[in-house]
Protein backbone atom coordinates (compact mmCIF):
# COMPACT_ATOMS: atom_id res chain seq x y z
CA UNK A 1 0.00 0.00 0.00
CA UNK A 2 0.98 3.50 -0.53
CA UNK A 3 0.62 6.04 2.00
CA UNK A 4 0.67 10.10 1.11
CA UNK A 5 1.64 12.38 3.19
CA UNK A 6 0.58 16.55 2.44
CA UNK A 7 1.81 19.19 4.42
CA UNK A 8 -0.37 22.27 4.41
CA UNK A 9 -0.28 25.45 2.41
CA UNK A 10 1.92 28.52 3.08
CA UNK A 11 0.36 29.32 6.65
CA UNK A 12 -1.55 32.04 8.70
CA UNK A 13 -0.48 30.37 12.02
CA UNK A 14 -2.41 33.47 13.89
CA UNK A 15 -5.73 32.53 11.79
CA UNK A 16 -4.95 29.39 11.14
CA UNK A 17 -5.42 29.57 8.06
CA UNK A 18 -3.89 29.67 4.49
CA UNK A 19 -2.14 33.14 3.15
CA UNK A 20 -3.11 34.31 -0.16
CA UNK A 21 0.37 32.49 -1.34
CA UNK A 22 -0.99 29.35 0.52
CA UNK A 23 -4.43 29.77 -0.83
CA UNK A 24 -2.53 29.22 -4.70
CA UNK A 25 -0.10 26.69 -3.56
CA UNK A 26 -3.40 24.29 -2.40
CA UNK A 27 -4.87 25.59 -5.85
CA UNK A 28 -1.69 23.98 -8.00
CA UNK A 29 -1.79 20.85 -5.58
CA UNK A 30 -5.22 20.49 -6.59
CA UNK A 31 -4.64 19.96 -10.31
CA UNK A 32 -1.83 17.78 -9.47
CA UNK A 33 -4.15 15.15 -7.60
CA UNK A 34 -6.62 15.20 -10.07
CA UNK A 35 -5.24 12.02 -11.72
CA UNK A 36 -4.51 9.92 -8.48
CA UNK A 37 -6.51 6.74 -7.81
CA UNK A 38 -6.87 6.95 -3.78
CA UNK A 39 -9.06 4.96 -2.09
CA UNK A 40 -8.91 7.21 1.01
CA UNK A 41 -8.36 11.08 1.74
CA UNK A 42 -7.46 12.19 5.89
CA UNK A 43 -7.57 15.59 6.93
CA UNK A 44 -6.38 17.19 9.90
CA UNK A 45 -8.85 19.29 11.85
CA UNK A 46 -6.88 22.16 12.41
CA UNK A 47 -7.72 25.11 9.59
CA UNK A 48 -4.55 25.44 7.43
CA UNK A 49 -5.07 21.59 6.47
CA UNK A 50 -8.56 21.46 6.47
CA UNK A 51 -8.19 24.78 3.85
CA UNK A 52 -5.60 22.57 2.01
CA UNK A 53 -7.64 19.96 1.57
CA UNK A 54 -10.48 21.81 -0.41
CA UNK A 55 -9.10 21.55 -3.78
CA UNK A 56 -7.85 17.83 -3.06
CA UNK A 57 -11.30 17.37 -2.25
CA UNK A 58 -12.71 19.05 -5.02
CA UNK A 59 -10.57 17.06 -7.86
CA UNK A 60 -10.62 13.87 -6.16
CA UNK A 61 -14.42 14.26 -6.05
CA UNK A 62 -14.26 13.04 -2.37
CA UNK A 63 -14.86 14.48 1.29
CA UNK A 64 -11.81 13.81 3.64
CA UNK A 65 -12.17 12.28 6.30
CA UNK A 66 -11.42 14.60 9.47
CA UNK A 67 -9.10 13.08 11.91
CA UNK A 68 -8.07 14.89 15.39
CA UNK A 69 -4.92 12.76 15.96
CA UNK A 70 -3.22 14.22 12.80
CA UNK A 71 -2.95 17.72 14.04
CA UNK A 72 0.38 19.71 14.76
CA UNK A 73 2.47 17.13 17.15
CA UNK A 74 0.51 18.15 20.42
CA UNK A 75 3.53 16.68 22.92
CA UNK A 76 5.26 19.89 24.66
CA UNK A 77 8.73 20.25 26.96
CA UNK A 78 9.80 22.79 29.19
CA UNK A 79 9.56 26.52 26.98
CA UNK A 80 12.93 27.06 28.54
CA UNK A 81 14.79 24.11 26.89
CA UNK A 82 12.25 23.76 23.45
CA UNK A 83 11.55 26.22 21.08
CA UNK A 84 8.79 29.34 20.93
CA UNK A 85 5.76 27.31 23.04
CA UNK A 86 7.47 24.14 24.24
CA UNK A 87 7.93 22.56 21.24
CA UNK A 88 10.23 19.19 20.98
CA UNK A 89 11.54 19.91 17.87
CA UNK A 90 13.74 23.70 16.21
CA UNK A 91 16.74 22.52 18.66
CA UNK A 92 20.29 24.49 18.07
CA UNK A 93 22.76 22.17 16.69
CA UNK A 94 25.00 21.97 19.28
CA UNK A 95 22.45 21.10 21.84
CA UNK A 96 20.51 18.18 20.04
CA UNK A 97 23.52 16.51 18.78
CA UNK A 98 25.41 15.98 22.34
CA UNK A 99 22.40 13.93 23.31
CA UNK A 100 23.22 10.65 22.33
CA UNK A 101 19.04 9.15 22.91
CA UNK A 102 18.09 11.37 20.39
CA UNK A 103 19.28 9.34 17.74
CA UNK A 104 17.52 6.30 18.73
CA UNK A 105 14.25 5.39 17.44
CA UNK A 106 13.05 3.47 20.98
CA UNK A 107 14.70 6.18 23.43
CA UNK A 108 14.68 9.55 21.87
CA UNK A 109 11.12 10.10 23.60
CA UNK A 110 12.02 9.41 27.36
CA UNK A 111 15.12 11.80 26.87
CA UNK A 112 15.50 14.28 29.58
CA UNK A 113 14.56 17.15 27.63
CA UNK A 114 11.43 15.58 26.19
CA UNK A 115 10.04 14.89 29.57
CA UNK A 116 6.26 16.12 30.47
CA UNK A 117 5.74 19.91 31.18
CA UNK A 118 3.49 20.24 33.86
CA UNK A 119 -0.04 19.67 32.47
CA UNK A 120 0.63 19.92 28.42
CA UNK A 121 0.68 16.84 26.88
CA UNK A 122 3.82 14.79 27.16
CA UNK A 123 5.83 13.55 24.14
CA UNK A 124 5.79 10.32 24.89
CA UNK A 125 2.36 9.72 25.26
CA UNK A 126 1.31 11.90 22.16
CA UNK A 127 4.11 10.01 19.98
CA UNK A 128 3.09 6.52 21.16
CA UNK A 129 -0.97 7.43 21.12
CA UNK A 130 -0.23 8.60 17.13
CA UNK A 131 1.99 5.68 16.55
CA UNK A 132 -0.87 3.01 17.80
CA UNK A 133 -3.90 5.64 15.62
CA UNK A 134 -1.65 5.35 12.54
CA UNK A 135 -1.35 1.71 13.19
CA UNK A 136 -5.19 1.36 13.87
CA UNK A 137 -5.80 2.85 10.68
CA UNK A 138 -3.37 0.51 8.51
CA UNK A 139 -4.62 -2.24 10.00
CA UNK A 140 -7.78 -1.42 8.76
CA UNK A 141 -6.42 -1.28 5.26
CA UNK A 142 -4.97 -5.14 5.57
CA UNK A 143 -1.74 -4.09 6.82
CA UNK A 144 -0.66 -5.19 10.73
CA UNK A 145 2.02 -4.03 12.39
CA UNK A 146 4.28 -7.18 14.07
CA UNK A 147 7.17 -5.79 15.72
CA UNK A 148 9.15 -3.43 13.37
CA UNK A 149 7.51 -4.49 10.11
CA UNK A 150 4.04 -5.18 8.81
CA UNK A 151 2.14 -8.28 7.98
CA UNK A 152 -0.22 -7.54 4.94
CA UNK A 153 -2.77 -9.29 3.24
CA UNK A 154 -3.08 -10.42 -0.48
CA UNK A 155 -4.09 -7.67 -2.94
CA UNK A 156 -2.93 -4.70 -0.33
CA UNK A 157 -2.56 -1.90 -3.16
CA UNK A 158 -4.33 0.59 -1.73
CA UNK A 159 -3.90 4.16 -1.58
CA UNK A 160 -4.75 7.02 1.53
CA UNK A 161 -3.80 10.37 1.50
CA UNK A 162 -2.85 12.52 4.33
CA UNK A 163 -3.49 16.16 4.50
CA UNK A 164 -1.63 17.58 7.95
CA UNK A 165 0.98 19.10 9.04
CA UNK A 166 5.22 18.82 9.00
CA UNK A 167 6.37 17.42 12.52
CA UNK A 168 3.10 14.80 12.79
CA UNK A 169 3.89 14.15 9.10
CA UNK A 170 7.40 13.26 10.64
CA UNK A 171 6.55 11.61 13.92
CA UNK A 172 4.39 9.15 11.64
CA UNK A 173 7.87 8.29 9.82
CA UNK A 174 9.49 7.92 12.51
CA UNK A 175 7.31 4.95 13.40
CA UNK A 176 7.12 3.96 10.04
CA UNK A 177 11.14 3.95 9.08
CA UNK A 178 12.20 3.06 12.17
CA UNK A 179 14.84 6.38 12.44
CA UNK A 180 13.93 8.77 15.51
CA UNK A 181 12.32 11.76 15.06
CA UNK A 182 14.78 14.27 16.13
CA UNK A 183 17.14 12.72 13.32
CA UNK A 184 14.19 13.30 10.87
CA UNK A 185 12.58 16.91 11.77
CA UNK A 186 16.37 18.34 12.29
CA UNK A 187 17.43 16.72 8.92
CA UNK A 188 14.64 17.18 6.88
CA UNK A 189 12.20 19.53 5.69
CA UNK A 190 8.83 19.39 4.23
CA UNK A 191 7.99 22.76 2.27
CA UNK A 192 4.13 23.77 2.15
CA UNK A 193 2.11 21.31 0.21
CA UNK A 194 5.00 19.13 -0.75
CA UNK A 195 4.19 15.45 -1.36
CA UNK A 196 6.33 12.64 0.68
CA UNK A 197 4.98 8.70 -0.69
CA UNK A 198 6.01 5.72 1.24
CA UNK A 199 5.09 2.39 0.30
CA UNK A 200 5.08 -0.99 2.01
CA UNK A 201 7.67 -2.98 -0.03
CA UNK A 202 7.32 -7.24 0.57
CA UNK A 203 10.51 -8.47 0.54
CA UNK A 204 8.97 -12.08 1.23
CA UNK A 205 5.06 -12.95 0.93
CA UNK A 206 2.68 -10.61 3.22
CA UNK A 207 5.62 -9.19 4.95
CA UNK A 208 6.74 -5.68 4.57
CA UNK A 209 8.26 -2.55 5.52
CA UNK A 210 7.99 0.46 4.49
CA UNK A 211 10.34 2.91 2.46
CA UNK A 212 10.49 6.17 1.36
CA UNK A 213 9.85 6.61 -2.69
CA UNK A 214 9.67 10.78 -2.47
CA UNK A 215 10.01 13.31 0.23
CA UNK A 216 8.84 16.78 0.36
CA UNK A 217 8.10 16.87 -3.18
CA UNK A 218 6.93 20.51 -4.68
CA UNK A 219 6.68 19.79 -8.56
CA UNK A 220 3.73 21.18 -8.91
CA UNK A 221 4.94 24.54 -7.87
CA UNK A 222 8.07 24.76 -9.40
CA UNK A 223 6.13 23.97 -12.66
CA UNK A 224 3.94 26.32 -12.69
CA UNK A 225 6.23 29.62 -11.44
CA UNK A 226 5.43 29.77 -7.88
CA UNK A 227 7.94 30.18 -5.34
CA UNK A 228 8.57 27.35 -2.73
CA UNK A 229 7.98 28.62 0.61
CA UNK A 230 10.76 28.85 3.38
CA UNK A 231 8.13 28.22 6.23
CA UNK A 232 9.62 26.25 8.46
CA UNK A 233 13.25 26.42 7.14
CA UNK A 234 15.84 28.63 8.97
CA UNK A 235 18.24 28.45 6.07
CA UNK A 236 17.94 29.54 2.33
CA UNK A 237 16.11 27.38 -0.15
CA UNK A 238 17.63 26.42 -3.07
CA UNK A 239 15.52 28.05 -6.19
CA UNK A 240 15.51 26.98 -9.56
Amino acid sequence: MKLIFIRHGDPDYEHDTLTEKGIREAALLGERVRDWKVDELYVSCLGRARKTAEPVEAALNRKGIVLDWLQEFRGRIDAKRGYGDGYPWDFAPAFWTGIPELYDKETWYRAEIMQKNGDLPSVEEVYLETCEKLDGLLAAYGCRREKGYYRVEPGNDKTIVLVCHMAITFVMLSHLLGISFPALVHGMFLPPTSVTVVGSEEMEPGIASFRCQCMGDVWHLRKNGEPVSDKGYFGELFRE
